[in-house]
């Protein structure tokens, strides 16, 4: 049986041609692509892949946040990043958001092919570029525990500060989101008071320090 793949990522050309290399192979099967993350989260829940390889920085809903939303309603479905990030918040936050896997975009695609099997087999892949960075912050949180965590902000209020960090307007964001503009406004004043910045600019700031938006 094939190994069934869903492509999420915001640029057409990157899902284009990931489609016609992974085409190649015998054992792996393209049946999806998403523009961003939402939309992949819908796949996931829709097809049920064995894999779905995903960017981290997409618009409306990043590779974090649907890596952890898929991870949560479809366990069978394993995510692998494709970034072209290599810095530690990008690495650890799509770890810890379930991802089994985390190749850079300029890996060859062998590397690629090679990493869809792995993750569908069970087992989790790592770019030798970056799996110093996972061993680092393993290293770095077992030796410091004390440290103070980051304010714990709600999946839906992540949702909602990238969405205004990207600089959607509150009855955009309640469209997008089928919320109403009341309850966007109460996701609002939350993340203001949780994280004690009352201004957008800062907010955005804070959206992009934790990789949840990128310019």
């Amino acid at each position: 049986m094939a190994i069934r793949v869903v492509i999420a990522d915001d640029h057409a050309i990157i899902r284009e041609g990931l489609k016609a290399l992974l085409g190649r192979e015998k054992d792996i099967e393209v049946v999806a692509e998403a523009s961003d993350g939402r939309e992949a989260v819908k796949l996931a829940g829709k097809l049920s892949p064995h894999v779905v390889v995903m960017d981290v920085s997409m618009p409306g809903l990043n590779g974090m946040e649907a890596a952890a939303q898929i991870s949560s309603a479809c366990p069978a479905s394993k995510v692998i990043a494709l970034s072209m990030h290599s810095d530690r918040l990008f690495v650890s936050g799509m770890m810890k958001s379930g991802a089994r896997g985390y190749l850079l975009k300029d890996c060859a695609f062998e590397e690629l092919a090679r990493a869809i099997r792995e993750v569908a087999s069970g087992g989790t892949y790592l770019s030798p570029k970056i799996a110093g960075v996972v061993i680092d912050d393993y290293v770095k949180q077992s030796v410091s525990p004390g440290k103070p965590a980051s304010p714990a902000l709600s999946p839906r209020e992540r949702e909602v500060l990238q969405l205004m960090a990207e600089g959607l307007a509150v009855k955009e964001i309640a469209a997008k989101l089928g919320l109403s503009p009341k309850t966007v406004e109460t996701h609002k004043r939350q993340i203001m008071c949780k994280l004690d910045i009352h201004n957008v600019a800062e907010l955005t700031k804070y959206a992009l320090r934790e990789g949840l938006t990128t310019l």
